[in-house]
């Protein structure tokens, strides 16, 4: 794909009857850099460059969308595998523990998930990243959309990624994409207990020719798993996390219930507050045993 896009900036810029340094100097950067592009060697474009080329040499945003598949080039073998396994499935089964998955993440929610967890270079990073994963999105609206089924943990609509207003409006993406007929949304409640996947994602794709395989990933790790005997034993997993998931109807209601629950605003003590209950808590508890949950021992009655 960089070879790709380099082709494409060289053709363009010979078009345009311009040179690698007039290109440079319109865009910022020394000519060498130009000259890296369009031989697809050295460090990958920026976002921010793709756009400025795009603007010089008149592309209508052509360099811009080839720029997430020259993006994805720097993932590692077994993701870049994974989301060109994602981009052809008929299928997409996911079970998410922590967050909701990529593919219906409004732009904030993702932006504060991509926030935390990685060393980032700064705003120009991150907005590289969540550019590539809303592109991935677009495949849900396209003619060859997938069939997608997610259950989500009662743990990701508990906690307040981005704040109470972010999470109120990817509640309310949830509710809108459960609506759309080729996607349904489970809610895998506390009350269900342990199961096979605690802490982690899990992702089974059926492709075109009925073939499957499965994705694991962790906080820091991420797994394909190819192997058809491997690949069944996932598959039943996910089944069975599905078969204890409210059902559907049910599942939009606890979201709906969750979703409330933002818009009333209730107020969470902050860590001060919070401390300082704490130390009244100790100090209480060291002059006076409180029983019974805080109730006063009974007294003796004086023997007669």
């Amino acid at each position: 794909m960089a070879a790709l896009f380099g082709s494409r900036v060289r053709k363009l810029r010979t078009a345009a009857g311009m040179t690698q340094e007039e290109v440079g100097q319109k865009t910022h950067v020394v000519s060498t850099r130009i000259t890296q592009i369009e031989r697809a060697s050295g460090a990958k474009p920026t976002l921010e460059l793709a756009r400025a080329l795009d603007a010089v040499l008149g592309a209508d945003n052509l360099l811009v969308e080839l720029w997430p598949y020259v993006y994805r080039e720097t993932f590692p073998d077994w993701s870049r595998k994974f989301i060109a396994y994602s981009e052809r499935a008929v299928s997409i089964r996911e079970y998410s523990a922590h967050v909701v998955p990529g593919l219906l993440q409004t732009r904030e929610y993702a932006r504060a998930v991509l926030s935390v967890g990685v060393t980032l270079s700064g705003d120009e990073q991150l907005d590289e990243r969540l550019t590539a994963r809303m592109t991935r999105q677009e495949r849900l609206g396209s003619p060859d959309r997938p069939e997608l089924w997610v259950v989500l943990d009662e743990a990701v609509l508990r906690r307040p990624v981005g704040g109470r207003e972010v999470m109120r409006t990817q509640l309310e993406r949830l509710l809108e994409a459960a609506a759309e007929r080729h996607i349904t949304v489970q809610v895998l409640p506390f009350d269900q207990g342990e199961h096979d996947v605690m802490g982690g994602s899990l992702t089974v794709l059926t492709l075109p020719d009925g073939s499957e395989v499965a994705y694991t990933e962790g906080a820091h790790y991420g797994q394909l798993i190819e192997d058809p005997a491997e690949v069944g034993r996932f598959a039943l997993t996910y089944d069975r996390l599905r078969a204890g998931a409210l059902p559907p109807l049910m599942s939009l209601d606890m979201i709906r219930s969750a979703m409330e629950g933002y818009n009333r605003g209730t107020k969470v003590p902050s860590r001060s507050e919070r401390r300082r209950v704490a130390q009244e808590q100790l100090q209480q508890s060291g002059g006076r045993q409180l029983r019974g949950g805080g109730r006063r021992p009974p007294r003796r009655r004086a023997r007669p």
